[in-house]
């Protein structure tokens, strides 16, 4: 048996979606991408949704429609898909780096304060794996500051916070503006694509233009216009669409997203029972003001487990599963050895970090390397589960 990290569930009806699509002959950005963004936001609870063709440039185009650009800092979180790290720099703006809570594997609102420079111009925290970070004390310092907050939601469509003692989807968006991505390794794939959300009209308003060269008059007004018309460019902007063909596999599968979310969650109950006395991985926990949707299944190595997480992962491979690590950490990566990036105000071990380490994100580099992230995706099938767990609990202690 080989078992994949991940198997997107498409079939029939996302066939006939593009297939509709196709034969509408309007392919391009239109009226499914318009559908898409109304059911979506319908769905988190937000004003407004706004398309584009991947978080990476989600997480762009809101920066630079803030202004924020060179000689700027943004405070976020090393630990992540590098694509958080990489939208601040290519807007010209330095990542400032805070270490992640261990218990959400999210910003650590405890740090962030400290982090905050007189050059911070946003703060972009991050539900890792689909597990909402602190979001209310991360909301609270930002607003004490008139700082904005973006949400790097990637991976959390259909998770849900507690706030003020109700349950609220992420997405909402809570700060500012969240942003969702559509990789095929997410809840929702369109094969990629992302989507901004936020409560804030002219905002909307200004992303929209901005992901089209910044053109006067959009592409479906100039269709169904009577008259002649022509377009103007105000400034210099990006080509950041999403197809109908995306759009309309996307809103297939949003239409499931409860019963999806639901199959998810039951997985992942399926392996906390199965691994809660494991004596060497230890299954995640959520907390009381929590609900994530498993977009992935992170295990933890126990301490003083004799096993290293390279050898748990050849185990499983050799017997059909595939795993992964943690999730990485920009300032590890290669790319950043010569990128500008601090831990904060306060100097730090200059050597080490030309070596990929801080001492300032352990806890981001302990995540890394202690985690191993097991197969888990709607449509996996008990058997399937079942040769995971078994191959498991076939470690030598």
């Amino acid at each position: 048996m080989q078992i994949p990290i991940v198997r997107p569930e498409l079939g029939d009806t996302e066939v006939a979606a593009v297939a509709g699509v196709i034969r509408s002959g309007w392919v391009a950005q239109g009226p499914e991408v318009a559908a898409f963004e109304s059911e979506l936001a319908s769905a988190v609870g937000a004003s407004h949704a706004v398309a584009v063709s991947s978080c990476t440039s989600a997480l762009e185009l809101i920066l630079r429609a803030l202004g924020v650009g060179l000689g700027d800092d943004v405070v976020t979180v090393s630990h992540s898909f590098i694509a958080t790290a990489n939208a601040v720099v290519a807007v010209g703006a330095r990542p400032i780096f805070v270490d992640i809570d261990p218990a959400t594997c999210g910003m650590d609102a405890g740090l962030l304060e400290a982090a905050l420079t007189p050059k911070t111009r946003a703060i972009l925290c991050v539900h890792q794996l689909g597990f909402p970070c602190d979001l209310p004390e991360i909301l609270e310092i930002a607003g004490r500051r008139a700082i904005p907050v973006i949400e790097d939601a990637a991976c959390a469509i259909g998770s849900e916070i507690r706030v003020s003692g109700a349950w609220q989807a992420i997405g909402r968006p809570h700060g500012l503006a969240a942003c969702f991505s559509f990789h095929p390794r997410k809840v929702i794939t369109t094969g990629d694509g992302g989507m901004i959300t936020t409560a804030d009209e002219a905002l909307a308003a200004r992303l929209r233009q901005l992901r089209q060269h910044a053109m006067s008059v959009s592409s479906t007004i100039r269709h169904d216009s009577q008259r002649v018309v022509f377009e103007s460019f105000s400034e210099p902007a990006y080509n950041f669409r999403m197809t109908d063909m995306q759009a309309a596999m996307g809103r297939t599968q949003l239409a499931r997203l409860a019963q999806t979310i639901a199959t998810r969650r039951a997985l992942a109950e399926c392996y906390r029972t199965a691994l809660d006395d494991h004596p060497i991985v230890a299954p995640p926990r959520e907390l009381p003001w929590m609900r994530a949707n498993f977009q992935s299944y992170p295990l933890r190595i126990r301490p003083g487990a004799r096993l290293s997480q390279v050898e748990i992962m050849q185990h499983l491979l050799d017997r059909g599963v595939a795993s992964r690590r943690g999730v990485g950490n920009a300032h590890a990566e290669p790319a950043y050895a010569n990128t500008p990036w601090s831990c904060g105000p306060a100097p730090c071990d200059a050597q080490l970090h030309r070596q990929g380490r801080c001492l300032r994100l352990r806890q981001s580099e302990e995540a890394r390397d202690q985690t191993i992230m097991l197969p888990l995706f709607h449509g996996m099938t008990e058997e399937e589960q079942e040769h995971v767990v078994a191959a498991l609990k076939a470690l030598p202690a």
